[in-house]
């Protein structure tokens, strides 16, 4: 469903693209591609001089990131095609010290540890958290049917998504259904 039509005239501005893509690889591992783009409607002077065209993007980054199926940080690779500063690209190498972190509980906040702030960009710490959750998103079709049989047969399944949301809540009718030696009725 669309949003409502606004209730006021109003004028575009800025569109910020997010985009990730996952990829089973031929070695057994994965990748997680994840790029931002953010444009303007308008023509604007460049923070380096020069012209800067409507829709020619203000920012181009990219991220790489292969993991493994225990979601466990393999490689990592960040390119940025358009910045506002020539020198924002030169951070980029940073990122490979995110090589070894699990993408489970506290990514988030480990790699703002290694690449926040000064140590990194912004607008690719910021592709992290959508990357994880397509790397979560990859895994769960594969692991629902499996962990739903399981739960079938009575077997105790690991309930790391149970109470992640309104849907998945313990007491709802769809762990009920799916998994129901997960469910906790109130």
């Amino acid at each position: 469903m669309p949003l409502p039509a606004p209730t006021v005239d109003r004028k575009h501005l800025h569109t910020r693209t997010i985009v990730t893509r996952s990829f089973e690889r031929s070695d057994g591992l994965w990748d997680i591609e994840g790029s931002v783009v953010d444009t303007k409607t308008y023509d604007y002077a460049g923070y380096e001089g020069g012209q800067v065209s409507a829709g020619t993007p203000v920012h181009g980054m990219s991220l790489r990131m292969t993991i493994d199926r225990d979601l466990n940080i393999h490689d990592m690779e960040a390119v940025t095609d358009y910045a506002p500063y020539r020198v924002c690209g030169s951070i980029t190498p940073n990122f490979k010290k995110l090589v070894g972190l699990n993408l489970g509980k506290g990514f988030r906040k480990a790699a703002r540890e290694l690449v926040g702030g000064t140590q990194g960009c912004v607008h690719l710490v910021d592709l992290l958290g959508p990357m994880a959750t397509t790397a979560f998103q990859t895994f769960g079709s594969l692991d629902h049917k499996r962990l739903s049989d399981a739960s079938m047969r009575g077997e105790k399944i690991d309930a790391f998504f149970v109470n992640g949301c309104h849907t998945l809540a313990a007491d709802s009718p769809v762990i009920h259904k799916e998994f129901p030696t997960l469910y906790t009725a109130k």
